[in-house]
């Protein structure tokens, strides 16, 4: 069983940025890899970025490549998202999900998937 606890939110002015942190806890972590998606209002979710615990192996959504930056401290089983020049448009709630490594980067299988309860992101301004 793995536990994902998300924190970081909030409501930030458009043009700033902001860091979402991901903790995660259980048995056998370093097993997984370590997802983020966003669900904006009305909108399905979408990936946003991953990240493995070994290798340092990321994967980043082609259509914001740049502004996102995902990292991870191994020591602390945590994982980061940084996200440059916030729009309106990222104004969604940000998931950290937990897959077993074996499915890749970017891959939430239905049933394999440990997610956190989200952080709200709300971007005015």
């Amino acid at each position: 069983q793995v536990q994902v606890v998300e924190s970081g939110g909030g409501s930030v002015q458009a043009g700033n940025s902001l860091t979402l942190s991901c903790v995660v806890s259980g048995r056998t972590v370093s097993r997984y890899v370590m997802n983020w998606f966003r669900q904006a209002p009305g909108k399905e979710r979408e990936f946003v970025a991953a990240i493995s615990w070994t290798g340092g192996r990321r994967k980043y959504t082609d259509s914001e490549k740049g502004r996102f930056t995902i990292s991870s401290d191994n020591a602390e089983y945590t994982v980061y998202l940084r996200i440059k020049s916030l729009t309106l448009e990222d104004t969604a709630v940000y998931y950290c999900a937990a897959v077993d490594r074996d499915y890749g980067l970017g891959f939430v299988p239905e049933g394999y998937t440990y997610w956190g309860q989200g952080t709200q992101v709300t971007v005015f301004s």
